[in-house]
């Protein structure tokens, strides 16, 4: 695909027809202005998910280049820099927990899931960055949630129109000492920027149909679930050493290939809180 070069600025490099596109030409070890910072929005409302390489940060100026775009969340129940609450240490070892608490593998899907979407109004964006990666292996997949609703037949989308899914955290809140109620959202929801409709599920969190038998609540989701694994709805990341994600957590899904053995990876992520109105939800 044909890059795009915004002047004085950046390159942008589109990857999949519909997700994901590369970042060229900055270097996040200084602020970005805000015309740089305004560009950078409207190519993430198009791409969903963007990707920076050989970007040689801190903790400190991944949080600065995410606080460019609002408010940082602080996540209750996460690993977290002494210095900076709002990075996350994302680890090998926590997908352990995880995987445990919440049984994903009996439940028959793979974890496609979007960050704290347990909350009433979940964090808009996220910004993951390198740590310690293994020689091979370690991708992280996101899915476009727009195409993904687009191609699914008519009586499916029909039947998922106006159905609610759970979200159910609260065995790692409560690990953590937290509580919260189970929520619902919408399998079908409406980004606020750009308009479009998402099919919007968290496989990692005991999704559940509100209002349907069990059996058809997990037939409907195992079809969501297969749209999700379709390769033509996906961009593919392979990490390296300086490499950078910046994505829209209301437009897209993501999922990590767990396929490096006992090695201890480690990234670090920091959550953009929604607007302000909505920040204690």
């Amino acid at each position: 695909m044909n890059a795009i070069t915004k002047p004085g600025s950046f390159t942008i490099t589109p990857l999949e027809p519909t997700i994901g596109a590369e970042i060229s030409g900055l270097d996040l070890r200084t602020p970005i202005t805000d015309g740089v910072r305004d560009d950078l929005k409207q190519a993430l409302l198009r791409h969903k998910v963007l990707f920076f390489r050989d970007q040689n940060i801190d903790t400190h100026q991944q949080a600065a280049f995410a606080n460019r775009f609002g408010p940082l969340y602080t996540h209750p129940s996460t690993h977290r820099s002494p210095e900076i609450p709002s990075a996350h240490a994302i680890s090998a070892a926590d997908f352990k927990v995880y995987a445990a608490d919440y049984d994903q593998r009996r439940q028959g899907w793979d974890a496609y899931h979007t960050d704290t979407s347990w909350r009433l109004v979940p964090t808009w964006g996220a910004v993951l960055r390198a740590v310690n990666l293994p020689e091979q292996g370690g991708d992280t997949i996101w899915v476009d949630g727009a195409r993904a609703l687009e191609t699914l037949p008519d009586d499916t989308r029909a039947r998922l129109e106006g159905l609610h899914v759970t979200h159910d955290f609260g065995s790692s809140l409560k690990r953590a000492g937290h509580e919260y109620p189970i929520v619902a959202h919408p399998v079908i929801r409406t980004h606020r920027e750009t308009g479009q409709k998402i099919l919007w599920v968290n496989f990692s969190l005991r999704p559940t149909l509100i209002g349907l038998d069990i059996a058809e609540s997990r037939a409907l989701l195992t079809i969501v679930s297969d749209q999700y694994r379709r390769p033509e709805n996906q961009v593919r990341f392979s990490w390296r050493p300086g490499s950078l994600a910046f994505w829209d957590n209301r437009a897209a899904v993501h999922y990590a290939v767990r396929d490096y053995g006992d090695f201890p990876r480690l990234l670090e992520r920091i959550l953009i809180a929604d607007e302000p109105l909505y920040a204690d939800l």
